[in-house]
């Protein structure tokens, strides 16, 4: 199976769209318009180079997706890419990782005034089985559908997501997890304690001890709401971090230093945010 290759994130917005919207614009992200998906959900994105940030959630005239029920608000989701959804699954089935048969779903998109259908196919690992969220995989069918230039350009300057920070009590049970998935050499124990699931391209999922992550992120460490272990901060590469600085300055509890950006998690739908520049240790 190919390396890892971070696809999306996702920041559950719940019943509270029209306010996590405003919030990531306020931000400087550039979102697309909402999505209405097949099962139920609904849906805004900030589109990056080869990745991008979803917020999911479900409003009036929508459904709440009972795989969703679970989780607070904040960073729930972490998806890889592929480019076959269904022998994913076969590969995770025989890895010994119980992955759940791939599902088909679309949204419509609508560009130049003609309405299109974004298909996508997903398998996913059971929550109870990662222990930190929604962990799956996507199959984009029409990917021209999704990465599209007028979407990508954002006015806080984000061009990819490099990094996301796990807090967990265990760190083994996901790393063996990730080393069934995509090998045991992409999954390395670092001297500090955490360990790295290396990204294709450059980039990583961190897995860090929860104290050491809560005490790193101070008061811009997300809400655990009642979990043990979690998906707490994404950080995000920019063009420029003292434009970011000029731009979020107002924003409460921000932290600026020489190539570093944090937003608390109370001030980004409980998901510490870092903007970083490609000097960030």
């Amino acid at each position: 199976m190919p390396g890892a290759t971070l696809d999306h994130v996702v920041v559950d917005a719940r019943d509270r769209m029209d306010e996590a919207v405003r919030i990531y614009q306020t931000l400087g992200f550039q979102l697309t318009p909402r999505g209405y998906h097949t099962l139920g959900s609904i849906n805004h994105l900030a589109i990056f180079g080869t990745n991008y940030l979803e917020l999911l959630g479900f409003g009036e005239g929508s459904a709440m997706r009972p795989e969703l029920a679970a989780f607070p608000f904040g960073l729930n989701g972490l998806v890889f890419k592929t480019d076959d959804a269904e022998a994913t699954f076969r590969h995770a089935q025989a890895a010994g990782v119980p992955a759940l048969p791939a599902n088909a779903f679309s949204r419509p998109v609508e560009l130049d005034g003609q309405a299109q259908d974004a298909r996508f196919r997903t398998t996913r690992v059971p929550p109870d089985a990662s222990g930190i969220g929604r962990v799956y995989f996507c199959e984009h069918q029409t990917p021209e559908l999704v990465w599209r230039p007028e979407w990508q350009a954002h006015p806080n300057g984000a061009q990819e997501m490099v990094r996301v920070v796990v807090a967990t009590h265990d760190a083994s049970r996901q790393a063996a997890l990730f080393a069934k998935l995509f090998g045991k050499d992409a999954v390395t124990e670092r001297a500090d304690g955490s360990t790295e699931l290396s990204l294709t391209g450059g980039g990583a999922v961190v897995l860090a001890p929860v104290s050491e992550t809560i005490g790193k992120l101070g008061e811009a460490a997300p809400d655990p709401a009642g979990r043990a272990d979690f998906m707490a901060a994404l950080a995000i590469r920019v063009v420029s971090v003292p434009a970011v600085a000029r731009m979020l300055h107002g924003v409460p509890g921000i932290v600026v230093e020489p190539h570093r950006v944090t937003i608390p998690a109370r001030a980004a739908m409980n998901t510490a945010l870092l903007f970083e520049d490609a000097h960030a240790g």
